[in-house]
């Protein structure tokens, strides 16, 4: 079972008041990840809580934010944090120097091509008591902070399966990108649901890992990978041949005591089943809607705000961190 202190600390609210009169400087550097342009907008869209100082080696899209070297924008004045926004193979040595220099990191999915370079960076900012927070953006959807607060309070008993896929239509592009990783696609995208699966379950005891490649390139278009638990099992699969896997992205959690399903991933739809009724939820079986915001990183940076001003910890620590980039290596047959 997931470690209970780690666990309380992921499942709290993200929404909350600035407590201080000042905003807070923060940078990005590198505009190639997928999430770049994103994660760039939530930043500008939070003016009472951050103030956007320059990113570093952008591309188009960035009009209004000033272009600076690296070395100019980690010497700005009272910089506190920094996304970290560049080719997965740049990623975490980029983190790492960030860190080196005092600031806290944004980092996103996966952080880094080996397991190593990945855990002496989080284990280095844990030294420096500095926060690393990974982009996996399902943290913060509501419809997964009520499953954390469901299988948290025992809601759904003990846990003994969890069903997750993250999958979509891959083009040319996407393809060239899988190709050249070892891992494939299960590397690239899964790790959102897999850290989910961890936040739930811990990490595995067990990996095995399975690629059925659907075209001749042999591009890891198609994976699924089986978590093994002292009383559980999690599958998670990955397939980039889907053109229906928008709509068919799921995550399935189910226990002695209940099921919860969110499908699809982030609509915020949820189908709930209980043996019990539990706080406001009846016995049996409900669906419901709740409300998601429609900027799905705006979570992400509200919560690193608090973070900075140290008003919290982060709910997930390094330990975890590393657990999570094991385990979605080992599922991509790494």
């Amino acid at each position: 079972m997931m470690k209970r202190r780690t666990f309380l600390l992921a499942c709290g609210s993200t929404a909350f008041a600035a407590s201080g009169s000042a905003r807070l400087r923060i940078g990005q550097i590198g505009s190639e990840h997928a999430h770049a342009a994103g994660k760039m907008a939530a930043m500008r869209a939070l003016p009472e809580l951050w103030e956007v100082v320059g990113v570093v080696a952008a591309e188009k899209g960035y009009e209004g934010v000033p272009m600076l070297t690296e070395e100019k924008l980690l010497g700005t004045p009272d910089l506190k944090a920094v996304a970290v926004e560049t080719r997965m193979e740049e990623s975490c040595a980029t983190a790492l120097r960030c860190i080196q220099a005092g600031k806290h990191v944004h980092l996103d999915k996966p952080g880094a091509l080996g397991h190593d370079e990945f855990k002496t960076m989080r284990l280095e900012a844990e030294k420096r008591g500095l926060t690393v927070q990974m982009g996996y953006m399902l943290r913060y959807n509501p419809a997964f902070e009520l499953l954390f607060q469901a299988v948290r309070e025992g809601w759904l008993g003990e846990i003994t399966e969890i069903d997750a896929a993250m999958g979509k239509l891959g083009d040319a592009k996407q393809r060239g990108i899988m190709g050249a990783l070892p891992g494939g696609g299960m590397f690239e995208l899964a790790g959102h649901v897999m850290d989910a699966v961890v936040t739930i379950l811990g990490k595995p005891q067990g990996v095995t890992a399975f690629s059925t490649p659907t075209q001749s390139d042999g591009v890891k278009d198609n994976q699924m990978a089986v978590l093994q638990y002292a009383k559980a099992t999690a599958v998670v699969r990955c397939n980039h041949a889907d053109p229906f896997g928008g709509p068919r992205r799921r995550f399935n959690v189910t226990g002695t005591e209940g099921t919860f399903e969110i499908l699809p991933l982030e609509s915020g739809k949820v189908n709930l089943s209980l043996t019990k009724a539990r706080g406001s939820y009846k016995k049996g079986t409900q669906s419901f809607q709740l409300s998601v915001p429609k900027d799905r990183y705006a979570g992400e940076f509200m919560d690193l705000a608090r973070v900075v001003r140290g008003e919290k910890k982060l709910g997930w620590d390094a330990a975890h961190d590393i657990a999570v980039h094991e385990t979605v290596l080992r599922a991509a047959g790494v």
